[in-house]
């Protein structure tokens, strides 16, 4: 691990994950890099590896979603980080979920809230790319439920 990536990893982030729906296929990511950008209006960033298909995915299809994980999500987080994964609607068997009205992508339930969102500009960024997207509706916000973050490469419960 370099001293950047170790440095980074000391920084707690909210985990999510980000689904699109590509013609008859789902897919889908973990990310711990979703941001408010700017409350008036609504818009949100995400930052996705460069050199991934979801990447590719997303620089077609506009429209994705976001379900930001509960502490009680980290099976979710794991099956969605893992490499070579199969169809995100296979990573949900079993798991509530349901299809956003506004991006037909795959909302993991049980969060603690989910978005759907409209990509309005790309930035390449060294090797990831930022998604900056319009956010056309919060399906729920459960504010009961604790997050899930990532910290020092490890998934933890806020608290811990």
């Amino acid at each position: 691990m370099s001293e950047f990536t170790e440095a980074m990893a000391q920084l707690a982030a909210g985990v999510a994950v980000v689904t699109v729906r590509d013609g008859r296929d789902d897919l889908g990511t973990t990310v711990s890099a979703l941001m408010s950008v700017s409350l008036e209006p609504p818009l949100v960033l995400v930052s996705l590896a460069g050199s991934g298909y979801l990447n590719e995915v997303l620089l077609r299809q506009d429209r994705w979603a976001a379900s930001l994980l509960s502490s009680g999500q980290a099976a979710i987080a794991s099956r969605f980080a893992t490499a070579g994964r199969p169809s995100a609607r296979l990573l949900l068997a079993g798991t509530p979920h349901h299809r956003g009205t506004h991006s037909d992508a795959l909302v993991v339930e049980g969060g603690v809230a989910a978005l759907e969102a409209e990509t309005t500009k790309v930035v390449p960024a060294g090797d990831h790319t930022l998604f900056i997207a319009s956010v056309l509706a919060v399906p729920y916000v459960e504010v009961s439920l604790q997050p899930l973050v990532r910290l020092r490469s490890r998934y933890r419960p806020v608290g811990t």
